[in-house]
Formats: structure tokens, sequence, C-alpha cells
């Protein structure tokens, strides 16, 4: 798995941050700040707002496919953070409007982006799990909580209850022989599992995740890595999915509307 994160419930999905280095350069996406270090290069930078905006604007027609989902990020003030690596990872927001805002923040580490694209020589590209994961658990969690709400009860977590083979809101000694879906890390809450399965199945469904050796890689976490295997097994979230917007996976070249880099004074 890349990077494990935490929306700032000590689960995972997103991560406090200390002090450091300084953000420098931001792109704008549907008014959804992506904010980077020096330490992070323009390319790199350029193609995280990428993959955003194709997320966002799957048909790269300028214009999101789901302005609900937009409006939740901006209405919570949504953002993604980019620094070099790990240890570059102390670094201090920059500003206020940033900092008190940590609940919303996606954190991404330039070194495990990979413009281009997931192979077996460089590894999975972190950048369409952690795009992913702002937009799923800040933008549709919020804008579609019945379907896509990350507690039980919704849509969602129902088709992660029969994925897991029952409803455990802590991770439990052993998951069931069935389950497919059997993520093990007990830092990672009953929100932040639903958070990762969603990535799981949606870059599944879309082939992100069928290439080389990955299917063998991830398979003490998740069974079902091509479209196929979901279809068949989970006809619950093949189902759900189904009803996104989006049809095909970012190739970090959006087309939709120039993405400019900005300095941050």
């Amino acid at each position: 798995m890349q990077s494990l994160i935490k929306l700032l419930f000590v689960s995972l999905i997103l991560m406090p941050i200390a002090v450091s280095a300084d953000y420098t350069k931001r792109i704008d996406v549907f008014g959804i700040p992506v904010i980077a270090t020096d330490g992070v290069s323009d390319s790199k930078l350029r193609h995280a707002a990428s993959v955003l905006a194709e997320y966002l604007d799957n048909n790269q027609d300028g214009h999101a496919d789901d302005e609900a989902v937009v409006e939740a990020i901006n209405d919570l003030d949504g953002f993604l953070y980019m620094v070099a690596d790990e240890s570059e990872e102390d670094t201090e927001l920059p500003s206020d409007d940033f900092e008190d805002n940590l609940d919303f923040g996606q954190n991404l580490f330039a070194d495990e982006v990979h413009p281009q694209g997931s192979n077996s020589n460089s590894g999975f590209d972190a950048t369409l799990e952690e795009v992913l994961h702002l937009i799923t658990h800040v933008g549709y969690a919020n804008a579609y909580p019945d379907r896509f709400g990350e507690e039980p009860g919704s849509e969602l977590t129902k088709a992660m209850d029969w994925a897991r083979g029952g409803q455990f809101i802590d991770i439990p000694d052993r998951y069931p022989s069935g389950a497919w879906y059997t993520y093990e890390d007990d830092s990672c809450e009953y929100d932040c599992m639903a958070t990762e399965y969603f990535y799981w199945s949606l870059t599944s469904l879309l082939g992100a995740q069928s290439y080389g050796d990955r299917a063998s890689e991830v398979l003490q976490e998740w069974k079902l890595t091509s479209a196929s295997k979901l279809k068949s097994m989970d006809k619950r979230m093949y189902q759900l999915l189904s009803t996104l917007p989006i049809k095909t996976i970012p190739k970090g070249k959006y087309k939709g509307s120039s993405l400019t880099i900005k300095s941050i004074n």
C-alpha cells in the first residue's frame, strides 16, 4: 500500500504537519488548492493537479462532472499538499487557513508520484490513490452521505461489510475466508476503511491495478484487481460505482483547461 493516510483521526487518510520547509507554489483546480514545496518538481505538481482535474472532469469538457462533489470539497476548504518525501513531511503550511483545516487536507509525497504511469519498475502512481482519497472522503462522502458516506449504513459501507465478510468496526483477528477486502492496519478506523475500499474498487474497475505483479503485491489487502473480478464478485460495489461519472482512470494529461502554477508569497 502506498502512504496510508487518515484525515487527522489518528486513523489514516490525513496526517498532521509540524514545521520545516516552505510551500512556494500552487495550482487551483475547480477552486481546490494543490500546494507544493520547492522539493516538488513543477512536472509532478502539474501531474497531481491534472489527475485531480481528470477525476472531477472525466470527460474533460472544462466543467466538473458533478458540481455537488466539487462544492462539498470547496465548502470544507479541502486541499492537496505535496512534499518531496517523508523527510520533508514536517513542513509548515503557508497560512492559518490551511493549518486550521488539516481535517480536509490530503498529503502526497512526490517520490511516490510517477507521471509516466504505474509499472513494475517504478511502482504504483500514488497520485491516483491520494487524490482520490481527497475526492471521496471530503467530496462524495459529504455530498451523498446515504450512498457514499463512510459511517455504517450507507450503500458504500454496506458493500464494504459484504466485501470484508461482516461489519467490523475494529480490525478482526482474522477475516472470514471468503473476504476479498482484508486490510489489517489497526490504526485505520471504520471510515478510513471505507475510503480505502472506495479507492481499491474504483481503480480496479478502471484498470489501474492490472499490471505486472500488482495482483500478488496487494493480495494480502485486496483480491479484485481487475474489472472482471470486481464485476463478478463484488456486485454491490460494481453497481454503486456504475453511477459515477468517472469512467476512465486519469493519465495526468488534463485538456479541459490550462493548469497554471502560481507562486505562494
